[in-house]
């Protein structure tokens, strides 16, 4: 059986002056595969997260590893313990307004630095060598002035440092109420086939401050930057949003089929040496991200919602209907509301309140069979 050890590591300092800290977890492979870094929770109400590394830990003790996997949940301490009476909000910083997910460093300047210094060295010495210069540099900002750091800022930047001493990241999110649904950049396209998820979002592998973003955009750069010398160096790194479903919940029997999933792809990447876990046949679809469509409520008032999640969406069907009693007698009180295009429904907002803008509902256009 595989030994599991745990360390707290301070993130920051809570107002009574004592330290906020989080677990993480780490099991040490044979040095042969990958190296992994699994979070969750990032955003207080998607708690999914912290299941699925609950069911990963009671599979991957009794598994053979090739690589070590880091698993953090509850990696943000102030979100998930930011309530407003019964429901966690958690998705923005309370005292910047920021969102949570957008306070990671963009480090893929450090790519042209780490080639004029090792762009002659192996493969094997040049990873080595980027990822140490990401390392230290992730540290470097966190030895700033502790003036200068944010409460976020600074915890994101802990959770940037464990990444990028990995291979590949997983970043365990959920939706509002949200069908399954994968961010995956362009590069990793053929990774996403050996996740159980039916849903795959394409992402350009550009930063736009998220984890997966952060993880892999520099080591995109160095490839890029390889490749116009004429270089063959594929993308070292592998990093991928994952969405497990609605916020606000638990389900312990899906966290198994959802840890099953990321075996799946742990086994592909040869980070798992048993061959146990395999992808289940299932149809799955992809849509670039300027076609994934959000469609803003058209009015104020009451929702319920059609579209069912994960349902394909056919031109002219009810997505959602509007209920506005304010006006009973002077104007119609029911509302239809109804998509001009062919799509599949991934996520809708979770209150059946609305005003007028309010994102309603997210959809998969444009999409094709992966």
């Amino acid at each position: 059986m595989n030994t599991i050890t745990q360390q707290h590591i301070q993130v920051g300092e809570i107002a009574n002056g004592l330290p906020l800290t989080i677990p993480v977890y780490r099991l040490q492979g044979n040095g042969s595969g990958p190296n992994v870094y699994i979070q969750a929770n990032m955003h207080g109400a998607e708690v999914q997260g912290n299941a699925v590394i609950y069911a990963l830990l009671e599979q991957l003790k009794h598994l053979t590893l090739a690589g070590d996997i880091t698993l953090v949940p509850y990696a943000n301490p102030i979100g998930c313990n930011q309530k407003s009476g019964e429901f966690t909000l958690g998705r923005f910083d309370p005292i910047t307004g920021v969102n949570w997910n957008r306070m990671y460093h963009d480090h893929s300047a450090l790519a042209q630095h780490c080639l004029a210094e090792h762009g002659e060295d192996s493969d094997k010495a040049l990873i080595a060598a980027f990822r140490a210069q990401l390392c230290q540099a992730t540290e470097a900002l966190l030895e700033a002035p502790a003036h200068t750091l944010t409460t976020g800022k600074r915890i994101a930047l802990t959770l940037q440092k464990l990444a990028h001493q990995a291979d590949i990241v997983l970043d365990l999110h959920t939706g509002p109420i949200s069908a399954k649904h994968l961010y995956c950049p362009e590069y990793a396209t053929d990774s996403a086939r050996y996740f159980d998820i039916p849903h795959v979002l394409l992402i350009p592998n550009e930063f736009d401050g998220a984890m997966d973003e952060a993880s892999f955009c520099p080591w995109w750069q160095l490839s890029s930057a390889l490749q116009a010398q004429g270089r063959d160096f594929p993308v070292a790194v592998e990093a991928f949003t994952v969405e497990l479903g609605s916020q606000e919940k638990i389900d312990l029997d899906e966290a198994v089929e959802d840890a099953n999933s990321i075996l799946s792809y742990l086994t592909h990447k040869e980070v798992i040496a048993d061959g146990s876990h395999q992808p289940k046949d299932i149809k799955r679809y992809a849509c670039a991200l300027k076609d994934y469509l959000t469609y803003y409520a058209p009015m104020g008032g009451m929702v319920e919602y059609k579209a069912p999640l994960g349902g394909h969406i056919k031109t002219g069907d009810c997505i959602a209907r509007i209920l506005r009693m304010e006006q009973y007698l002077s104007e119609t009180p029911l509302h239809t509301l109804r998509l001009d295009k062919d799509a599949i429904a991934i996520l809708h907002f979770a209150s059946a309140s609305v005003n007028q803008g309010t994102e309603l509902y997210k959809f998969f256009t444009n999409y094709y069979e992966l």
